[in-house]
């Protein structure tokens, strides 16, 4: 666009797109560059219709029946006109010369001065009340920094227990503005739960959980917004029992049933592959379903698997680590050198192993699972003697003190595991 000069200052002269005809009247706008450089004006050309175009996208907006999009609109009018959204009590504080000047920024349409650009400049669009629903739908976009690196399946499985416990919320207290909830709110939505677990014979966890999540929404938009709220959430945890724990795999239940030939020839060969891999490794279900090519090194002086972040997130920095192959983990990625696809991003690995083993009456107790063959590889290391920080670097656990050193090398790790492996 081409400035044209007119008396000693240069504006530029476009016709109003058809997108914004009913947010402005003229079908030509002459739009001043404030400058009688040619030169400035040609630098200042694109920005000065990029500014016009918000501005009228904000007045697009602005037309909402939406009033989260009207405020939206409000704070991005203000800003287009070069003006920081304040609300009309603070408006009407500003220094005399300031407030002038956002009067004076204020245009006209048909000769009166435009309603939106008014409230946009001089604080007269309400900012909407700040509901428990609408504190979620700000959550996401404020705590996108604990999303990053998580797969599509972790994400899932991030969102649904906040979506489940602000749900649970709203429909026991109702969507009310987050600085009207109560004390007595909070103590009659534990009571709930209290019910629900005496009556649906729930564990407490089920109740905290929830309490935890809600608190996690509500704090982080307090916090990411500086509202400024006491927000009556602490000291509502209900008391927990002792806490379970799946037993581990005894050896002989390993050897003489999980081993034996053709026992699990059921089984599909990824999840069947992995299972062999967690014996003598005792990775994580979802960390052995997260290994590609590149994380399975076979044609080493050790064969290992290096556990790393692979389009997941890990559990922990702790979780990152090498583990040595052996024994029947070593045949079973020799068999899956290419990793699993079929479970790198699926929830269903655990839940399909189970229902295997359960239905082949592989679990040596109805509280056994798959996952006890990582607790029955950490009680064969304890049983060897193996040094604390061998047993954690192994497992992905973090020290109860401070890491010096580099701990032990890939080949003392590989005798160490050898010696347990079957």
């Amino acid at each position: 666009m081409k400035p044209i000069l007119r008396n000693s200052t240069y504006y530029i002269r476009k016709r109003v797109p058809q997108r914004y005809e009913g947010v402005e009247p003229r079908r030509t706008v002459w739009i001043s560059l404030h400058t009688d450089s040619e030169k400035h004006a040609n630098v200042k050309a694109a920005v000065a219709w990029g500014e016009m175009i918000e501005a009228w996208e904000a007045r697009l907006e602005g037309d909402s029946a939406d009033a989260d999009r009207r405020f939206a609109a409000a704070k991005n009018l203000a800003q287009a006109r070069g003006f920081r959204y304040l609300s009309a009590d603070k408006v009407a504080a500003l220094p005399k010369d300031l407030l002038l000047d956002r009067i004076e920024a204020i245009r006209s349409m048909d000769g009166k001065p435009d309603k939106l650009e008014a409230a946009a400049l001089l604080g007269g669009t309400k900012e909407p009340v700040l509901t428990v629903q609408r504190a979620l739908d700000l959550y996401w976009t404020l705590a996108k920094d604990k999303t990053f690196g998580k797969s599509e399946d972790q994400l899932r499985r991030w969102k649904n227990p906040r979506l489940k416990a602000v749900r649970n919320f709203i429909d026991v207290i109702g969507d009310k503005a987050i600085q009207d909830i109560s004390a007595d709110d909070m103590l009659d939505f534990r009571q709930w739960w209290l019910d629900r677990v005496e009556a649906e014979q729930l564990t407490p966890n089920s109740a905290n959980k929830d309490l935890v999540h809600l608190s996690d929404v509500l704090k982080t938009v307090n916090r990411m917004k500086r509202l400024g709220l006491v927000l009556p959430l602490s000291d509502l945890a209900l008391q927990q029992g002792p806490k379970g724990q799946r037993p581990p795999f005894s050896n002989d239940w390993i050897a003489g049933r999980l081993l034996r030939p053709g026992a699990l020839d059921g089984l599909n060969k990824e999840a069947r592959c992995i299972l062999l891999g967690m014996v003598n490794t005792g990775y994580r279900p979802s960390e052995g379903a997260g290994l590609g090519p590149a994380q399975i090194r076979l044609d080493t002086s050790v064969p290992h698997i290096s556990i790393e972040p692979n389009g997941r997130q890990l559990k922990s920095a702790s979780a990152e680590r090498v583990i040595p192959l052996a024994g029947v983990s070593l045949a079973a990625l020799r068999e899956c050198p290419e990793g699993f696809p079929r479970y790198a991003d699926n929830p269903s690995l655990s839940a399909t192993v189970n229902k295997f083993l359960r239905e082949n009456k592989l679990l040596e107790t109805p509280d056994h699972s798959m996952y006890s063959l990582r607790h029955a590889f950490e009680d064969r290391m304890l049983a060897a003697g193996v040094d604390e920080r061998i047993r954690r670097d192994l497992f992905g656990h973090s020290l109860n003190r401070e890491r010096y050193g580099r701990g032990a090398s890939l080949e003392h790790l590989h005798k160490i595991v050898q010696g347990i492996a079957f």
